[in-house]
């Protein structure tokens, strides 16, 4: 296939000329609205991985996405992208159009949000939280949160398994743990403490550990992620517990299961912390350490959060800021 620079694929765009690769106030109002989406479009698709989860980002239909981006090659005369049933692939062309492109893409959008105050946050979030911490939050988000910005609307999902934000169209995570994506931003939200809990009822029949060492004739509840079993996180060094007589992937499974006397969970203290109060629960250990838990956002858009996703990450920092630890 023959390679179009990325200079005159631009030109043949119709979008007037550029100097050091930068817009003129000329070809902002000469683009049609059109072929604004259309590089939107192609863009994401890139970033997503498919037109479906462009789709999801850009909030319109795959069939629309295919369109626009059919348009886009029609102008040029070449492929932007190589597509089967088992593939879906950058060309060359397409590579070199979109590193020119997607930084001035990016541009358009920050400078729209400026436009935006916090005070006028509207427009739909896709939000991703742990479950356990998820429906401590919630009850604050829609209390607060909500009424104050009555055009933001929410569609959140609870869960400890971590999305893929771009390909399935999150636009923010919230992550408990050390982030592993180093292609997505992390906002942190400071280090959130975490308890050794049991039921009154287990600890009257097993007795109540007074070490570390104690622990090994106990049962445990365990947090079981992607296969592994995570350690006892002490401060000293971490515990792996072996005798494991209920393990889940879900921090509200684990509560429940300690709940019911099935034996000793860590969990994240705010997550029990209602527990704790009311009897429920009672702390094991409570003179031994355990490491905080750092508490981050994660998201895709760049320096500059659009004022939805700034309002959000803002309220979150203030309802965990007396939660946290230093």
């Amino acid at each position: 296939m023959l390679m179009v620079p990325a200079w005159n694929l631009w030109a043949a765009d119709s979008l007037g000329e550029t100097y050091n690769g930068r817009f003129t106030c000329a070809n902002l109002s000469s683009m049609s609205m059109e072929r604004l989406h259309g590089l939107a479009a192609f863009v994401r698709a890139v970033e997503a991985g498919s037109f479906t989860a462009a789709a999801k980002l850009l909030g319109t239909t795959p069939s629309a996405v295919s369109k626009s981006i059919s348009r886009l090659e029609a102008r040029f005369g070449v492929r932007l992208f190589q597509r089967s049933t088992r593939a879906f692939l950058l060309t060359a062309e397409g590579r070199a159009y979109y590193d020119r492109v997607a930084p001035l893409v990016r541009g358009l959008e920050e400078a729209s949000e400026v436009l935006a105050t916090s005070n006028a946050a509207s427009g739909r979030l896709r939000v991703s939280m742990p479950g356990d911490l998820g429906r401590a939050l919630l009850g604050a988000i829609t209390q607060k949160l909500l009424p104050r910005h009555p055009r933001l609307s929410l569609d959140i999902s609870l869960g400890d398994q971590h999305v893929d934000l771009v390909r399935e169209g999150f636009d923010l995570a919230l992550r408990a743990g050390h982030a592993a994506d180093s292609t997505l931003h992390a906002k942190p939200l400071g280090q959130m403490p975490l308890v050794l809990v049991a039921s009154p009822g287990y600890l009257d029949r097993h007795g109540e550990p007074a070490s570390i060492a104690d622990l090994a004739q106990h049962h445990h509840v365990r947090y079981r992620l992607r296969g592994d079993v995570i350690p006892l996180d002490f401060v000293d060094g971490p515990w792996p517990p072996s005798q494991g007589v209920f393990d889940a992937d879900n921090g509200d499974a684990l509560k429940t299961a300690a709940l019911q006397g099935l034996g000793i969970a860590q969990l994240l203290k705010t997550t029990v912390q209602s527990d704790l109060d009311a009897g429920q629960l009672r702390i094991v250990l409570p003179r031994v350490a355990l490491r905080p838990v750092p508490l981050q956002v994660l998201h895709g858009f760049g320096r500059r959060l659009p004022a939805r996703a700034k309002v959000f990450v803002d309220f979150l920092a203030a309802e965990l800021k007396d939660q946290s630890v230093s």
